[in-house]
């Protein structure tokens, strides 16, 4: 269902669909992402947060940027002039003391991947979810297939299934963004994956299933799946 084609339609400039494509679809299955507006609104909200690439935050901001995007915290362009262009200074000002990060922990554990995930408690929670180090070893995230499963962890973890199958793009982005920064960009990106996503894909709904050919689709195997999953949430 998660094609190079679909990649492509949300990110023409996209430098791997391919690979994208095979490590999000892979993780999307592991985590039971698996209706067209469920893999529609995930892909959407990826591709906001960092056009489906794993990539690092970039803080290598000027002074006025940095005060409109954190205005509590830099209440002049003043303020905010000796963080400008000094990305390791302004994240351990803006992150350090917060989700989990110690004093001068802010920038090691800035935003990465897919879904730019931040803070030292989310690198423990979803790095044990999906069985790597993201603590230690925290750019590991800048890769296709950890980036991809961190991304449906989360997803899976904050229970957006039901709210992508209403098409509720509000609610899905207040959970990953705290916030709704982006909400027409991400509109508009659903709109344009549910156009791309084949309508009868590996697990759509009303497809006839061939367990032989692709044991992947088999239902009872995507239950497994998912039952795995929701245990390891409960622990």
């Amino acid at each position: 269902m998660i094609t190079p084609e679909l990649i492509r339609a949300l990110n023409p400039r996209h430098p791997r669909p391919d690979v994208a494509a095979q490590k999000l679809q892979a993780a999307a299955l592991q985590f039971g992402i698996t209706s067209p507006r469920q893999v529609a609104m995930l892909t959407a909200q990826l591709a906001h947060e960092s056009g489906l690439i794993p990539q690092e935050e970039n803080l290598n901001y000027r002074a006025t940027r940095i005060r409109q995007v954190w205005p509590s915290r830099f209440p002049t362009v003043a303020s905010a002039e000796p963080f400008a262009f000094n990305p390791l200074a302004l994240g351990d000002r803006v992150y350090s003391g917060r989700m989990g990060n110690g004093p001068g922990e802010g920038f090691l554990y800035r935003g990465r991947g897919q879904l730019q995930l931040t803070g030292k408690s989310n690198y423990v929670t979803y790095g044990r979810l999906i069985g790597f180090d993201l603590v230690a070893n925290p750019d590991l995230l800048l890769q296709y297939g950890v980036s991809s499963l961190a991304a449906c962890a989360f997803w899976t973890a904050h229970g957006l299934n039901p709210a992508a199958d209403r098409g509720d793009v509000v609610t899905v982005t207040r959970a990953i963004n705290g916030g709704t920064i982006g909400l027409d960009d991400r509109e508009r990106l659903y709109q344009r994956a549910l156009t791309n996503v084949p309508r009868y894909g590996l697990l759509a709904s009303d497809a006839p299933l061939d367990v032989a050919r692709d044991a992947a689709a088999d239902l009872e195997t995507r239950h497994e799946a998912f039952t795995r999953t929701l245990n390891l949430l409960s622990n």
